[in-house]
């Protein structure tokens, strides 16, 4: 891309809600220019005014600067390498990788000589939340994160979840220990996830995205939380990625460090 020119954006998932709140966030934003999309599934007709492909290879064919990935896993796994192969960076709001898949795509990324943006969630707040909880973790003595997701997503806990246990890392001397020696139910207490925070997931119609961290320490309690009511809370997010991608050496994980 030269100086001047929009940035050359592809979605991948153009179909799915996500992807087509992702189509009309990027065909409306400045400095950005939507020309490819692809799907498995492509009987919807075009979408803002495109075609829709079940071929990778119309990424490259449209000269794509970036793209931005909605779909799953296996899916995403196969994207990158073929990406990096072409030229093009990778904005990637898929979640459920593992440390594996992330050192995949850094060696992929390298490889091609191009740069990617991986983000469990693209909500400003939530990268906000996240950060607030690092922060108070070596305050308190306990902490369990409660998250709420749509009942269309296909993995627990959520990768924000996963992304905010990470970081929120206790004092010397770590958590206070459960006093729990028995569930009458099993998994009553939630995943025990990094860090030794507890995870609980709730999957439920009528929501779209909601994560509460919550801290205790003698006599106090700390709730952090976060709302997505509606997916373009995710959409400002997506367009800082497409637009920093180019200039964000390797592989970020997280949208904190673009902000």
């Amino acid at each position: 891309m030269t100086s001047g020119t929009s940035i050359r954006v592809g979605v991948h998932g153009a179909t799915g809600r996500m992807g087509r709140a992702v189509c009309e966030a990027v065909a409306a934003a400045e400095g950005l220019e939507l020309v490819a999309l692809v799907a498995n599934s492509t009987g919807h007709g075009p979408i803002e005014g495109i075609e829709v492909s079940s071929e990778l290879r119309a990424f490259a064919e449209a000269r794509c600067d970036v793209v931005v990935d909605f779909t799953i896993a296996d899916a995403t796994r196969a994207l990158v390498p073929f990406l990096a192969m072409h030229g093009i960076h990778a904005v990637i709001g898929t979640s459920g990788f593992t440390r594996d898949d992330h050192e995949a795509f850094r060696e992929s990324l390298a490889a091609g000589g191009v740069n990617g943006v991986l983000a469990a969630n693209f909500a400003i707040s939530a990268a906000l939340m996240t950060r607030f909880s690092a922060m108070a973790a070596p305050y308190f003595d306990t902490a369990e994160i409660v998250e709420a997701h749509h009942d269309r997503k296909l993995d627990a806990p959520s990768g924000t979840a996963i992304a905010t246990a990470e970081a929120m890392v206790p004092r010397d001397g770590g958590w206070a220990a459960d006093p729990t020696t028995h569930e009458t139910l099993d998994g009553s207490r939630g995943g025990l996830g990094p860090n030794g925070v507890r995870i609980h997931s709730v999957r439920m119609r009528g929501m779209v995205a909601h994560q509460e961290v919550v801290l205790g320490a003698t006599g106090q309690t700390l709730t952090i939380r976060q709302d997505s009511y509606d997916r373009s809370s995710f959409m400002p997010g997506v367009v800082l990625a497409c637009q920093r991608v180019m200039s964000t050496e390797g592989l970020t994980v997280g949208l904190d460090p673009l902000l």
